[in-house]
């Protein structure tokens, strides 16, 4: 149930948004070229980030809507569930390891950041200095979406991740969304 009492009892991010213009249009500015603009890193593993984030800060709202998008751009469903339960473990391509040890680390540790070594492993594995700033920020943009959806009380529901990644799995993808927003 969402906690601000103007929003519907089954309300989205959208109706958070078209409540709150000013500020979203920004954001969504910020998700589109975060997420969709030129990067070392893939859209679908840009997701897979995403999605592993909010896996890790158990925010279920953010964490189905991602990973059904990843999904949509070709990551395994399984692979998601496995990286949340044990990254070591999961049948993770080994370049994205180390990649995903930082975020991890990050998200579940922000006050003993990552450390020098954590970096040196993501440049061994072949990444360069903007796949990494790439990585971190959209480790910082779910953090802190995750905590944003889970202040307004957003619960999300299976038929909305479906939904919200029908959307985002589109070429306009977040920028469809501050379309939608009036």
């Amino acid at each position: 149930m969402p906690l601000l009492p103007s929003l519907p009892a089954d309300a989205t991010l959208l109706n958070v948004f078209r409540a709150f213009p000013d500020t979203a249009r920004p954001l969504l500015d910020y998700h589109q070229v975060l997420l969709r603009g030129p990067s070392p890193l893939s859209v679908a593993e840009r997701e897979l980030i995403a999605a592993y984030v909010s896996g890790l800060n158990a925010c279920t709202y953010c964490h189905g809507a991602h990973a059904q998008t990843a999904a949509a751009f070709g990551v395994a469903p399984a692979l998601m569930e496995a990286l949340v339960a044990n990254l070591e473990t999961a049948p993770v391509d080994p370049r994205l390891r180390p990649l995903l040890r930082y975020v991890g680390r990050l998200t579940r540790l922000p006050a003993e950041r990552p450390r020098q070594a954590d970096a040196d492993a993501v440049f061994a594995a072949g990444w360069d200095e903007r796949a990494l700033h790439d990585a971190i920020s959209v480790c910082a943009l779910f953090c802190f979406m995750n905590r944003f959806v889970e202040g307004m009380g957003l619960a999300g529901s299976p038929d909305q991740a479906r939904a919200a990644a029908g959307r985002l799995a589109t070429e306009a993808a977040y920028a469809g969304l501050k379309d939608r927003i009036g």
